[in-house]
């Protein structure tokens, strides 16, 4: 316990001498080589533990698991002792063909970890024994002194010592969109995350300058350990699907086991069947009852909404979540890179004399500078000209070019600057760097001593406020308050923002110090930068609120600047948001309260995304969380539908989601969101097809054990129409196209069942329907002495057609069969043609028919089911015409 809790001590806020006390470490000769073997036996690998992959053999078995698929079995079972083997064999081969469908579609690697360690560093520069060495970054400990350079990633949780302009890229921890400059100084107990200046943390990257520090943590005790734990910890959610099938399995089973004692009780003691028989019939009755092919119908319908998912650009990782999709009413989207695009652009530039708007977005130099609406000659701007130039030569990063996309080498702030500079119409001259003060947080500034044909000047990049003071010291006529008003209408819109100064001084200057700047700087002008919001991103958000969809924004950035991309989005008022620190002080109970009044969620920890999550998930909301970093990966992994960005997002990020972006667009969600819709829609006619032919055949079975006559269908028969219908003619329903209005109404609450009043209504009318038509036809058949196979082929086969017929009512669930869109589905018409072929093979090829029990039929039981499927027809849009009307008068 001891040193689990030395690793868990507040770092940030106890003083660097008093760390390295605490961890009996020293800053000039590091940790013994003894002292290293204590701490690798005390506190292990500075690794994150392997998780056990589970047998495929265990993964197979789990699509075992379902209640209706035990009753399954157990009737295998029972035939087998029956002597009924080809019965048996057909059962089990469909309850394995269930299994391999599920285990193939649904089956999904668990990486997510694999991913988190992918991000760890792999080696390390260590002080040891006085020396400093670069070792396997699995062998640091807490106490060790480890050295930070430019390009590193770093390789443990840090405490600093020292940082010399020391920045680190910290998005895909914390969330922030800017690189964070880091200094030693000791900070408040309170201080958040990603607040905590003096520490660098695991898998994050080292963008700029040169620092070291500490070590106080490694493997699960770092900040991406705990992100780690907790995801193994979090709890998947089973989505709406799963649930409602649950229900319906469980349903179906009592039903099949109360109905099957009774009929065996009542035909063992009122009519004259041997109980073997009987048994038999039983058998008949629950193999009737399942709907077999409904788990591989709805794995084949969502394995086809995966398909035309990723043709949108959006990869669904487990099936069920292609279904979720259409039932989203919440979307909490991280905002860096997912509403934003993660790369900061300069909107706008004021000089003493003109105000500038800057076109284009992003690192790409395509845009214009523009007043009026018009394009500017910068030549004939002059003030506008040399902040140019102070912007472009007072900075160190580069632009780059790959594959038609643009990107920064350094810092993303300085790198919009260039592209500002590119902007322009005319070149923007680049000065040679003569000597440099580089950024401080201190001094909030950066300079540089260049020289032109003028002579040698000092140009300044910097906070305003600084350069403010610098040209006051100098300048009366300075018009402060001015300036300070057009900050300040920056800053309430989100932008940071930067000024611009320059200084002469004589041609025997060769370095400069902060002093030089106390006095005689002259202010040329402002700019105004944000991390864009994606337009898409725009329309998709208010695509998602016609639809009935609540998006929260839910970021580690700083409340205003959240409020304000929030505004611009259409998330929230611009007023109300919650920072992390008053989520942490809440109860669940008071967040459970406050979620659905704030759309707007700052500066917030992993910890702080997960309760948001579940308070919505208290409120019956189906929540999908968007993100792409490793801070997003709990909450990505809770929700009931995660969604990651596929190009910038992280390897965790993409391994706990259930859906990811390959194009890293919001607007995506939105194609995805009416995808899912209309997937659900397609299983629930679907559902409303198949049942009423488990209706009809355990009807036809139940009356004929009452009546007492012979069993019109053997237990292989059933399972014959069963499947059949399933897998060839209720495809054509998986095509239907997505229904008028889809994306115009809320999303479906989330305790609808999976069979609602009129659905029950509707599968009993036509269970009777069918069912009812068949037991007239097979009393009337055996009035006419046919019996044997003869009277089950013709049984079998009118069910057959009737349903063929039935296909069509269905594929408009309450509209006219006959709409706009009934020969848009050709697929309806081609299984239509495959039942077809597949009857003529079950009627007429002698192996099938010994197979199955059946024989060939003449042409007359032909015409009699497809005169009784077009009856059944017309009687169903009879029906359909009634409904709508009641729902139209109510």
């Amino acid at each position: 316990m001891g040193e689990k809790k030395k690793l868990e001590e507040a770092w940030y806020n106890i003083e660097a001498d008093e760390v390295l006390a605490n961890l009996g470490t020293d800053d000039t000769t590091g940790l013994t080589s003894d002292m290293v073997s204590e701490q690798l036996n005390k506190f292990g690998e500075n690794a994150l533990p392997e998780k056990e992959a589970e047998n495929r053999f265990i993964k197979f078995l789990k699509h075992f698991n379902d209640v209706l698929i035990y009753v399954l079995l157990v009737a295998a079972i029972v035939t087998g002792f029956l002597g009924h083997y080809i019965d048996t064999i057909v059962i089990v081969l469909v309850a394995v063909i269930n299994a391999v469908i599920g285990y193939f579609q649904e089956s999904k690697a668990e990486k997510a970890l694999e991913g988190i360690k992918n991000m760890l560093s792999l080696e390390a520069s260590v002080l040891r024994d006085g020396e400093k060495q670069l070792i396997d970054a699995k062998e640091l400990v807490p106490g060790d002194i480890v050295y930070l350079n430019s390009g590193d990633k770093v390789p443990a949780d840090l405490r600093l010592i020292s940082a010399n302009q020391l920045k680190t890229e910290e998005a895909a921890l914390t969330g922030e969109s800017t690189s964070t400059e880091k200094n030693p100084v000791t900070l408040d107990e309170e201080t958040v995350l990603g607040d905590r200046l003096n520490m660098v943390f695991s898998g994050t990257t080292v963008t700029s300058g040169s620092g070291h520090g500490v070590v106080t943590a490694t493997g699960i005790h770092t900040e991406i350990g705990k992100i780690n734990e907790s995801i193994s910890e979090v709890e998947e959610m089973k989505t709406p699907l799963m649930k409602q099938t649950d229900r319906f399995g469980k349903t179906v089973a009592v039903f099949i086991l109360a109905a099957s004692g009774l009929i065996y009780l009542f035909g063992i003691s009122l009519r004259d069947y041997g109980a073997a028989e009987l048994l038999l019939s039983i058998i008949g009755l629950a193999v009737a009852a399942i709907p077999e092919g409904l788990p591989a119908i709805i794995s084949i319908i969502l394995a086809l909404g995966v398909q035309t998912m990723a043709n949108r650009k959006a990869i669904v990782r487990n099936l069920p979540s292609v279904e979720t999709l259409g039932a989203v009413s919440v979307i909490c989207s991280d905002k860096t890179g997912t509403l934003t695009k993660n790369e900061m652009t300069v909107t706008s530039v004021s000089t003493k004399e003109h105000d500038y708007k800057i076109t284009g977005t992003g690192y790409s130099p395509e845009g214009e500078i523009q007043q009026h609406g018009k394009e500017v000659d910068v030549n004939d701007h002059l003030a506008l000209m040399d902040l140019l130039t102070v912007m472009k030569t007072c900075n160190s990063a580069s632009l780059k070019k790959e594959d038609e996309s643009w990107y920064v080498v350094g810092e993303p702030t300085e790198g919009c600057l260039l592209t500002l500079a590119e902007k322009a119409a005319a070149s923007i001259p680049k000065g040679e760097t003569l000597a440099m003060i580089p950024f401080d947080s201190e001094y909030k500034y950066m300079a540089v001593l260049t020289e032109n044909d003028e002579g040698k000047f000092i140009y300044i990049k910097g906070a305003p406020d600084r350069l403010f003071h610098m040209v006051e010291a100098s300048d009366d006529n300075f018009d402060r308050d001015m300036w300070e008003e057009k900050v300040k209408a920056r800053t309430t819109k989100g932008e940071r923002v930067l000024s611009a100064g320059y200084k002469q001084v004589p041609d025997h200057v060769t370095e400069i110090r902060h002093e030089d700047l106390e006095e005689g700087v002259i202010f040329l002008g402002l700019t105004g930068i944000i991390d864009p919001p994606r337009e898409e991103a725009i329309k998709a958000v208010e695509a998602c609120s016609k639809a009935g969809i609540n998006v929260k924004m839910i970021t580690g950035d700083h409340k205003d600047t959240a409020l304000a991309i929030g505004q611009k989005m259409g998330i929230g008022d611009g007023q109300k948001g919650l920072e992390g620190k008053e989520i942490d002080a809440m109860s669940d109970e008071a967040l459970s309260d406050a979620i659905m009044t704030y759309d707007v969620f700052a500066r917030t920890s992993p910890d702080n995304k997960l309760r948001i999550v579940k308070a919505l998930q208290k409120h019956d909301k189906i929540a999908a969380m968007t993100g792409d970093g490793v801070n997003d990966a709990p909450a990505l992994k809770r929700a009931d539908i995660g969604v990651a960005m596929g190009i910038k997002g992280t390897e965790v990020a993409k391994e706990s989601s259930q859906m990811i972006l390959t194009d890293d667009n919001f607007e995506t969600i939105v194609g995805a969101v009416e995808e899912g819709r209309r997937v659900y829609a397609n299983l629930k006619k679907t559902i409303l097809f198949i049942l009423p032919t488990n209706g009809a055949q355990s009807f036809l079975i139940m009356a004929s054990i009452l009546l007492g006559t012979m069993m019109p269908l053997t237990p292989i028969q059933i399972l014959w129409v069963n499947m059949v219908i399933a897998i060839t003619v209720s495809l054509a329903l998986a095509f239907e196209p997505v229904e008028t209005g889809a994306m115009t109404r809320p999303p479906r609450p989330v305790k609808t069942p999976l069979l609602t009043p009129y659905y029950i209504f509707r599968i009993l009318f036509v269970s009777l329907l069918i069912g009812g038509g068949t037991l007239l036809l097979n009393v009337e058949l055996l009035s006419r002495g046919v019996e044997g196979n003869m009277i089950n082929s013709v049984i079998l086969h009118s069910i057959v057609m009737m349903q063929m017929f039935h296909l069509f009512n269905c594929r408009n669930e309450l509209g006219n069969a006959f709409d706009k869109n009934f020969f848009k589905n050709k697929v309806a018409f081609l299984v239509s043609g495959v039942l077809i072929l597949l009857q003529l093979a079950l009627l007429y090829l002698p192996f099938m028919n010994v197979a199955f029990g059946t024989q060939p039929l003449g042409i007359i039981y032909w015409v009699l089911p497809i005169l009784m499927g077009i009856v059944v027809f017309i009687i169903i849009e009879i029906e359909k015409t009634i409904t709508r009307r009641i729902l139209k008068n109510n």
